[in-house]
């Protein structure tokens, strides 16, 4: 299939910038469509054309150009940049309300079209991606509800830009496939380097984070680049940053507002070029109340919020998942195991606590379990573990003997089955730290317990 050139929407009643720009945007392998009307402009977008991006005159014959973006509503169109040569308050306030990604006063430079021209190609590659893998919309994602195919065209639009963005949503929905849809879209040629805030350290955060060189503490017997450095030219996935040390935070604002960081023992700075992205799963209002989250470091992380919707509003969405489990399933071990008429009544009307990640271990179980190829969700959903749990709390207590220690490891063992191994969910389920549960497992590990 050969790749799709950009579609452009150029909407202005000057027809000399409206000449000029057509050719420059085809001589650059653009198929580029005019209008000088609203009426126009509406007519060739309902008719035809999903333009990966609109250049808008607010001044048109016939009305604002602005009446275009109110009727945009059912139609995916990709970026949006409003012209102006009167800039008026007011107007730009709408306009930011709509859906807009720039205001331009005129006249625009050619550089700032270049770089406009630049993210239509892309957004035109990703179109020609889907059209090849139909149940890949974005990147490792995959759905077809509303609120899904809301969430594509938002990470589309804000993947070629430079924006921090925050992602947020409950647990197991999927927080990590967002990132690094992100980070393919955006065209960055570096790494995708994910950290999990809660497993940094308060003694080595600032040599994990910014890196550190030969001799700057004991045992440092070697330069050492850290996750900044590693992700120059990509983008740098901040997971649970809610979760990190607030002297790391500290210097992690000043990096995100700087580009610049230190080695350990340098003297000197380094410029990077990262993007970030960072998420959670707590709130971050919350924790900023508390005290665990610098104010300043939420608001400068939070430039470009993204929320991923939980699995129950997501609708048939769950089928599509758990058909691509069980297809990587039976392609791994060569089987042709199928759903049974009530697994799939079972995954409609199940809630779904767990998100996906409780789906993926669900349909991984059934299929240890299939009998004669066929897969039997509803069977177990009664007896999640989840469910057991919480209804062990309404139980009369009961003690069988084991000591304080062996009660412990039970419970941190417990909680890692219910968070499906998310070991910063069960530090916070257990009130104690990432690092006391990591510390516990290694124990655990050197002396195993007898079966």
């Amino acid at each position: 299939m050969r790749e799709t050139a950009p579609s452009i929407l150029l909407v202005d009643d000057d027809r000399i910038f409206l000449n000029t720009t057509r050719d420059y945007a085809r001589l650059k392998g653009c198929d580029v469509h005019t209008a000088s009307t609203v009426e126009d402009a509406v007519r060739t977008i309902e008719q035809r054309l999903s333009p990966d991006l609109m250049l808008l005159d607010l001044a048109l014959p016939d009305g604002s150009g602005l009446e275009i973006l109110d009727r945009l509503d059912n139609h995916d169109c990709g970026e949006v940049v409003v012209l102006t040569g009167a800039p008026d308050l007011d107007t730009a306030v709408r306009a930011m309300h709509l859906r807009v990604d720039d205001y331009v006063v005129k006249p625009m430079h050619g550089g700032h079209l270049d770089d406009l021209l630049q993210r239509a190609a892309l957004r035109a590659r990703h179109r020609t991606t889907r059209a090849r893998s139909h149940d890949t919309p974005c990147g490792e994602l995959i759905g077809d509800s509303p609120v899904m195919r809301r969430m594509f065209r938002l990470i589309e639009r804000v993947a070629p830009m430079d924006n921090t963005i925050l992602i947020h949503g409950e647990s197991g929905v999927g927080k990590e496939l967002v990132a690094r849809a992100i980070h393919q879209y955006s065209g960055r040629s570096g790494a995708f380097v994910a950290v999990n805030g809660g497993t940094l350290s308060h003694e080595l955060a600032g040599s994990q984070l910014f890196g550190h060189e030969r001799g700057s503490f004991t045992g440092a017997t070697r330069d050492h680049p850290g996750y900044f450095e590693q992700a120059h030219g990509g983008t740098l996935f901040l997971d649970e940053f809610t979760d990190m040390p607030l002297v790391t935070q500290a210097y992690l604002l000043r990096a995100l507002e700087t580009r610049d960081i230190t080695r350990l023992g340098a003297r000197s700075h380094r410029h990077i070029d990262v993007r970030v992205v960072a998420a959670c799963n707590r709130n971050p209002g919350i924790a900023v109340r508390k005290g665990d989250l610098r104010e300043d470091l939420y608001y400068r992380l939070a430039d470009f919020p993204i929320e991923v919707p939980p699995l129950r509003a997501r609708g048939d969405d769950v089928l599509l998942l758990a058909h691509r489990f069980l297809r990587t399933l039976n392609h791994q071990h060569g089987t042709a195991y199928t759903y049974s008429d009530a697994s799939t009544a079972f995954m409609l009307r199940h809630a779904w606590p767990g998100n996906v990640r409780e789906l993926l271990h669900l349909v991984r179980r059934a299929y240890l379990l299939a009998e004669r190829g066929e897969l039997h969700l509803d069977a177990l959903g009664g007896a999640d573990l989840g469910t057991s749990l919480r209804a062990s709390r309404h139980a009369e207590p009961a003690w069988s003997g084991q000591t304080l220690d062996e009660l412990e490891r039970q419970a941190i063992e417990l909680a890692l089955l219910q968070c499906h191994n998310d070991r910063t969910r069960a530090a916070r389920m257990l009130g104690v730290s990432v690092k006391t549960i990591y510390n516990k497992l290694m124990r655990y590990r050197q002396q195993p317990s007898e079966s």
